[in-house]
């Protein structure tokens, strides 16, 4: 990506936020991301609220994967040749007001009808604005805005790209769906076409971010599949942000099973080409033997905190207690954001 003349290049002075607010960016997808942003929006600064608070967050951006190729969303990709939708949809949920009834519409999956029956009222609501604009991000944010969501919601890409994963055979396995039920380790993960072009809205909240969040998410389907789009890895290596990576809790499938949380590190750094995290936030809580069996009959397991590897890579830690342990295992949306707006402050004070 060529660099910006001098004279439109912004000085670090003129990307803090206003009044001590933090700007924000998450990357990532799934239920990883969506868990992250009901923890991030409680701490956003609502329409007329003084910004005066250190730490609170006055700007939002949730930057998010869109290869799924299955269910509702893998439907309408193909029957309206548009992105999917599904992620995004669930980033829209996840940042408006939890008790709105529009939320829950936008949530809404039907159980019954022959051509309705498993699509999600969200996706087609999307499908809808897509068809009306012609452009499938002013369709997401005529949405949010419908919504009232807490932050901006991008699309990583507006390509049509698809996933491709190099196996540990040799083979290749294409589409998203597919790479998800292969039995085989993922060695390398691509996208088609490859280049796929970033918004250049993505770019400059990245550029502007005092703190930037990748994961929790699936390694290679949610996360590595973002890093993959054109520009992105070259503004997280050269953000002023600071660049945190939240842990997952468990090994997943053929995605991670048997990788420490350094080597989920490695495996990122393999597909950048470069360092993007400066700390890295992970769970050191054990897990009750209840759940260890429950996740065990899946061949999943907690993810090890190897911290000394992980900083070892030139990544500091956080360390602590971050999961919450209820039917399946999230991450505790409130403790994670409790830790990423304390490294957020902290990394402003040292601005002042």
């Amino acid at each position: 990506m060529n660099s910006a003349p001098a004279s439109a290049r912004k000085t670090s002075d003129e990307l803090q936020s206003p009044a001590g607010a933090l700007r924000v960016v998450a990357i990532g997808g799934g239920t990883g991301l969506s868990t992250l942003l009901r923890g991030l929006r409680r701490h956003v600064i609502a329409p007329g609220q003084p910004a005066a608070a250190l730490g609170l967050i006055a700007d939002l951006a949730a930057v998010v994967t869109v290869t799924d190729d299955g269910g509702s969303s893998g439907r309408l990709r193909k029957g309206f040749n548009m992105l999917p939708p599904g992620d995004l949809r669930n980033c829209m949920v996840a940042l408006s007001e939890e008790e709105d009834l529009l939320a829950r519409l936008f949530a809404h999956r039907f159980r019954s009808g022959e051509s309705l029956k498993g699509h999600n009222f969200g996706n087609l609501f999307v499908a809808a604005l897509t068809e009306i604009t012609g452009d499938f991000g002013q369709a997401i944010q005529l949405a949010s805005k419908i919504l009232a969501t807490r932050g901006r919601i991008y699309p990583v890409t507006t390509a049509n790209a698809t996933l491709v994963a190099r196996m540990d055979d040799g083979s290749l396995v294409r589409g998203e769906t597919n790479i998800t039920a292969s039995t085989l380790r993922i060695v390398e993960l691509m996208l088609d076409p490859p280049k796929a072009a970033a918004l250049p809205e993505t770019l400059e909240a990245i550029e502007r971010a005092d703190l930037i969040t990748v994961g929790p998410g699936s390694l290679y389907t949610s996360l590595i599949t973002n890093l993959l789009v054109e520009d992105i890895p070259e503004a997280l290596a050269r953000a002023r942000g600071v660049r945190v990576y939240i842990s997952n809790l468990m090994t997943e499938a053929n995605e991670s099973l048997g990788l420490t949380a350094s080597q989920h590190i490695e495996r990122i750094y393999e597909h950048t080409r470069a360092p993007i995290f400066d700390y890295a936030l992970v769970n050191t809580t054990p897990f009750s033997p209840e759940t260890l069996a429950r996740y065990a009959d899946e061949a999943a397991s907690p993810i090890l905190p190897d911290i000394d590897r992980i900083e070892a890579l030139g990544v500091r830690c956080i360390a602590g207690d971050f999961a919450s342990e209820e039917n399946v295992v999230r991450h505790a949306a409130e403790r994670v954001t409790g830790a990423l707006l304390a490294l957020g402050r902290s990394r402003l004070a040292g601005r002042t």
